[in-house]
């Protein structure tokens, strides 16, 4: 046992000189977890940014002017007027995400269009084709927009009276030629009555506190309320699990790789010739490296809630999930030190299988953006069960049910690293 916990000082002692491996693996994934935890929403507070959009106003009418208005005015886009040619090279060059037309003509088109299909204007909409989902929300809005401003002007504006003058007298010659459409005829009939109603209320309604003229808008509001079990949400909280996640398993592979640098050196056959077994030997650089993961993810987390307000809503099942995905961490070092040819291949090899792992595992962004038949694939990851369990104990708030299972995935990939490990460590030595 003296000899054991003397490989395991030995091994801390040397990392803990190792200036850059800290730098990397303490300092790295605190930088990039702040920039991932900002960029997703920070602290929760919905300080989220606008959306940047282009409009081209080429209606000069009272419609096109008001639906440009009500978007400039909603909270959620930053609108810049411009000429078609410069909206059109500012979306190709990605500067803006989209930018909408009004094209000449769109108010009075429009409001025909409510009564007649068959003659629908066109708003063209040009946007960047990697921001296909920002273009669903700007389009929604600019619905939104249209459908409020155009039925108000056609309900009760100068360009729905002289629209249904129109349509009523064209309803009259074609009756007097035998086309009679006494259905349209009688509904146009009686907005033309709403609209001379409209005229002849008091202007001073208004200021009494009658209501203003409105035409059509959404029929429903959301009231939003987001649930959680445990803290309000703190977008940093994940990120913190994912980056650190990313760099203690960076540790781990530079452990294995660790090894294999002893071996071309002959440090390890020194290691073996003492009174000291191979499993001996692999276990105390797995319990060294552990016990370092350990360290940097309480280091890393103690950082998170002393500058972003991460909070831990369940201590006791942080601790277990931390430790198992340390062990896993360690078993993965000495699998790669196990089936590394070379360090030099092995780092390579290594790097990529990390990285998979990481994306997979929702460390970057979530899993559940993912599509169905990858998140059903990522079960198969030890590192979606780490980020996971450390979101459970952290701001979803969720008692020891929430982080036994990834705990208990966390140490069976832990066991089946380190047995295959220590397997083909004793193949080779044979």
């Amino acid at each position: 046992m003296t000899a054991f916990l003397a490989l395991v000082r030995k091994d801390l002692i040397l990392y803990l000189g190792d200036k850059r491996a800290l730098l990397i693996n303490l300092m790295l994934p605190i930088v990039l977890a702040a920039f991932f935890g900002s960029l997703f929403g920070g602290g929760g507070e919905g300080n989220t940014g606008k959306i940047d959009v282009g409009l081209v106003l080429q209606d000069s009418s009272t419609a096109g002017v008001k639906i440009a208005e009500g978007l400039k005015a909603d909270a959620a886009l930053r609108i810049v007027e411009l000429p078609l040619e410069e909206a059109q090279a500012r979306v190709r060059s990605g500067k803006l995400t989209v930018a909408v037309v009004i094209p000449p003509g769109f108010g009075d088109a429009a409001g025909k269009a409510l009564f007649n299909a068959a003659a629908k204007p066109d708003i063209p909409l040009f946007y960047d084709p990697s921001q296909s989902t920002t273009l669903a929300m700007v389009k929604g809005m600019l619905t939104q927009q249209v459908m409020q401003i155009v039925s108000a002007e056609m309900f009760g504006g100068q360009t729905g009276e002289k629209f249904m003058d129109s349509s009523l007298q064209e309803l009259e010659r074609e009756a007097a030629h035998g086309k009679d459409r006494p259905a349209l005829r009688d509904m146009l009939a009686s907005v033309r009555k709403f609209q001379q109603a409209q005229q002849t209320t008091p202007a001073k309604a208004g200021a009494e506190g009658g209501q203003a003229k409105a035409g059509l808008s959404m029929p429903f509001a959301t009231r939003d309320e987001a649930l959680s079990s445990g803290p309000k949400y703190n977008a940093y909280a994940h990120s913190f699990a994912g980056m650190s996640v990313q760099f203690i398993l960076f540790m781990g592979v530079d452990m294995g790789i660790g090894i294999l640098l002893a071996r071309r050196l002959g440090i390890w056959n020194r290691l073996l010739a003492a009174p000291v077994s191979l499993t001996s030997v692999l276990l105390a650089r797995a319990v060294s490296a552990a016990v370092i993961a350990c360290g940097l993810l309480v280091a890393i987390f103690l950082c998170a809630m002393l500058i972003f307000k991460v909070q831990i809503a369940n201590p006791l099942g942080f601790v277990g999930v931390g430790l198992c995905f340390a062990l896993m961490t360690a078993g993965f070092g000495l699998l790669v030190a196990a089936f590394g040819k070379t360090p030099e291949a092995a780092r390579g090899i290594a790097v990529f299988a990390t990285l998979i792992m990481v994306m997979l595992g929702g460390a970057w962004v979530p899993s559940f953006v993912f599509p169905a038949w990858m998140q059903q694939l990522t079960f198969a990851i030890p590192t979606r069960w780490a980020v996971d369990g450390f979101d459970a104990v952290t701001w979803r708030g969720l008692g020891m049910e929430g982080a036994l299972a990834p705990m208990a995935v966390q140490l069976a990939f832990a066991l089946a690293f380190a047995g295959l490990a220590i397997w083909k460590f004793r193949s080779d030595q044979r």
